[in-house]
């Protein structure tokens, strides 16, 4: 009963009570003992505490702050902090308010929880009803602002700060690059009074970021060269890495590889990384690679780079064999690892590949993750399995605006419209905002449907919501959808009353589809637009005019637009046919004769040659575009590189397999007859991906319904 009032005033008094009488000594030495346990379990409990709190045992902190009889503000502070890091906000709110004494830290403390909780508006209520301020409690609530892209009430928090420290300055040119307002931070940055090592950091990498590469390399050179007493950290050279990779400056990258060797900073982590890349980028992937074997790295996100450099320098199989290779001495991939090494799946058109990668995902749990899980739709759809790619898309859990993307651009590809149709009603039902990327999918669907009036509903739709700007990839597609339904005067009117002015791109379209439907007419004046337009453009115009002067046998205008093309330098692209087996990729020409299997593939053509004709196959001579014999024709026709891929995937696979080949340029009609009679003759599922779209032929059909 003695201690029941007990206060920590008393043992001051008692402490320091020297003169007191000897019958007080005996009081006095009890109060010291009690004082000196007091201590003791004070800071025993404290221990305890930051140990439960580093070990996010947050009720246990707690059980042990409330047996400390009278808590200091330092023991608040923390608990409340602790509160506020593990997303317990009102319990935090809850013990700041019990405080009987609150100092600027606790304030602080608080603000910052509430703003990491992205409680904006109590973050500023608190701030307001602070007695007293710190740099730190503005610096806090501006970074707060930026952090929500706030800027103007940032900004009007910064000017008004009684004072400033460098601290400020860097946080308000700091929110200015994160929130895309690069030129306004590069002005603040000029007016500091005084940079530290974290200015110079901070706008040579905003810049950077912003597509100003080469103005952040200039502002790196006055760091270093004009006199400035601020020496560049890792950080910094992370930074002008960076800047150099995305401006491809290879001398000046080098001069800074060599310095920062120099330095010591060579075995950084995140240096390696931004060489790694640096090197990639500017096409010496050897470089590259002595970067990432200068050591033995076991941080993914240096594999990752390695990775994704390869398959920007389109060395893909490379790039596959180092995921592998990372995965066998233990790294295990990110969500960049698995998006990179899936990139480079598509570049080689490689299926097997791409299900090995599937099989690693689904191992390491990421089959349902939302950038995975993009990446495996793309890279199904690519490679012509679409309905692996509407099955990833179904298992990811939290679907975003690229999700719908792919799964809609995915069913365009394969002319599944109606599909991507309904997955655009569920992306609306799901309240996910459409963009570009998704009109453009639409688009696309109904011009390889011949949607022509849903294609219009479309069109209008997109261009009375203005969140989503109509381009001029979405009026190209406008004019592909009239011209693949005939109406090639009103896709070619739609042309000349576009709001913007068309690009050679735009008359292109109208000129394949004058090929479609033999519109010499429409196709000699969109020639002429395209030539206006860009007098060296590419061979495709020539090309395209030159097969419509031939299926219409005026062969003395072809020799006359083959001899202009002779003249500008141009050649005509050849068509090109592969098909992927065992991870090796087999090329075709038309007529080849060079592959190791050619005796075979055209004693399997011929077989097919001849059951076709039972079926009541007629070559169609029209797409044979040689001024030759008929006989001469049908040979040409007969060995068109699709059918040469085509024959070799029946030779080298197993019956009944589905056939998967990749062309570079549109199939020919006859080609597209024939191959649904081959379809049918060898009871397998043929696909083929042409410039346009893919092609699954099965029974003697098309899923395309000839229309393509």
């Amino acid at each position: 009963m003695l201690f029941q009032n007990f206060k920590p005033s008393l043992l001051t008094i008692c402490i320091s009570a020297i003169g007191f009488p000897k019958k007080v000594t005996k009081l006095s030495k009890s109060l010291v003992g009690v004082a000196n346990y007091t201590k003791f379990h004070t800071l025993s409990n404290q221990s305890i505490i930051t140990d439960h709190l580093k070990n996010q045992r947050i009720d246990e902190a707690r059980t042990v702050f409330d047996k400390i009889p009278f808590p200091d503000v330092y023991q608040y502070t923390k608990m409340i902090t602790g509160y506020a890091r593990n997303d317990r906000f009102d319990d935090a709110l809850q013990l700041f308010d019990k405080m009987p004494v609150k100092d600027v830290v606790t304030w602080n403390s608080m603000i910052k929880g509430c703003l990491d909780g992205a409680y904006l508006a109590m973050a500023r209520k608190l701030f307001d009803e602070m007695p007293e301020r710190s740099v730190v409690s503005w610096t806090t609530m501006i970074n707060g602002f930026l952090q929500f892209g706030r800027i103007e009430e940032a900004e009007g928090l910064f000017y008004k700060m009684p004072s400033r420290d460098i601290a400020a300055w860097n946080s308000m040119i700091h929110g200015y690059c994160c929130n895309g307002r690069v030129e306004d931070g590069l002005r603040l940055f000029e007016e500091m009074p005084f940079r530290n090592v974290i200015s110079w950091t901070s706008m040579i990498g905003g810049l950077d970021q912003h597509g100003k590469s080469e103005e952040a390399l200039i502002l790196f050179r006055q760091m270093v060269g004009c006199g400035v007493k601020v020496k560049p950290t890792s950080s910094t050279y992370c930074c002008v890495i960076t800047a150099c990779a995305n401006a491809s400056a290879l001398y000046q990258g080098v001069q800074i590889h060599a310095h920062i060797l120099k330095l010591g900073y060579g075995f950084d982590a995140y240096i390696s990384v931004a060489l790694v890349t640096f090197y990639a980028n500017c096409k010496k992937m050897d470089d590259s690679l002595r970067v990432f074997l200068g050591k033995l790295h076991m941080n993914v996100v240096i594999w990752t780079a390695l990775v994704t450099g390869y398959g920007l320098n389109c060395k893909h199989e490379d790039a596959l064999k180092v995921f592998r290779e990372m995965m066998k001495v233990g790294v295990l991939p990110n969500q960049s690892s698995f998006t990179s090494a899936l990139n480079s799946c598509c570049g080689l058109e490689a299926l097997d590949w791409g299900r090995e990668v599937h099989t690693a995902a689904v191992k390491l749990g990421l089959e349902s993750d939302v950038f995975v899980g993009n990446s495996l739709i793309v890279m199904y759809y690519r490679c012509g399995n679409l309905n692996d790619g509407v099955a990833i898309f179904k298992k990811i859990a939290k679907k975003n605006t690229v999700s719908w993307n792919s799964v809609i651009v995915g069913c365009a590809q394969h002319g599944y419209s109606m599909w991507a149709l309904a997955f655009f009603n569920k992306m609306l039902r799901s309240m996910v905002e459409p963009d570009e990327i998704t009109f453009t999918g639409l688009l696309s669907a109904c011009s390889h449907s011949g949607m022509l009036q849903k294609g219009r509903c479309l069109f209008k739709y997109f261009s009375e919501n203005k969140a989503v700007e109509v381009k001029l990839d979405h009026y190209a597609c406008m004019v592909d959808i009239l011209g693949r339904s005939g109406k090639l005067e009103e896709a070619e009117e739609f042309i000349r009353n576009m709001p913007v002015e068309a690009n050679s791109m735009v008359w292109l379209v109208l000129l394949s589809a004058c090929r479609m439907h033999s519109r010499l007419d429409v196709a000699e004046r969109a020639a002429k637009c395209i030539i206006d337009l860009e007098p060296h453009c590419s061979s495709a115009a020539y090309v395209l005019l030159s097969n419509l002067y031939a299926s219409a046998s005026r062969w003395g205008d072809v020799s006359r637009i083959r001899k202009e093309m002779k003249q500008r330098g141009m050649t005509k692209q050849p068509g090109r046919s592969w098909i992927t087996i065992k991870g090796w990729r087999n090329e075709f020409l038309s007529g080849d004769s060079s592959h190791p299997s050619s005796y075979r593939i055209y004693q399997k053509l011929e077989w097919l040659g001849g059951k076709m004709k039972e079926l009541g196959y007629i070559p169609d001579k029209r797409f044979a575009l040689h001024d030759v014999e008929d006989e001469q024709k049908e040979v040409m026709l007969s060995y068109h590189s699709e059918r040469l891929a085509i024959g070799f995937g029946l030779i080298s696979t197993a019956e009944g397999s589905t056939i998967t080949v990749m062309k570079n340029l549109r199939i020919c009609g006859d080609c597209h007859s024939a191959i649904k009679l081959i379809a049918k003759i060898v009871r397998r599922k043929i696909i083929v991906r042409d410039s346009t779209r893919f092609h699954h032929f099965m029974d003697g059909r098309c899923s395309c319904g000839d229309y393509w």
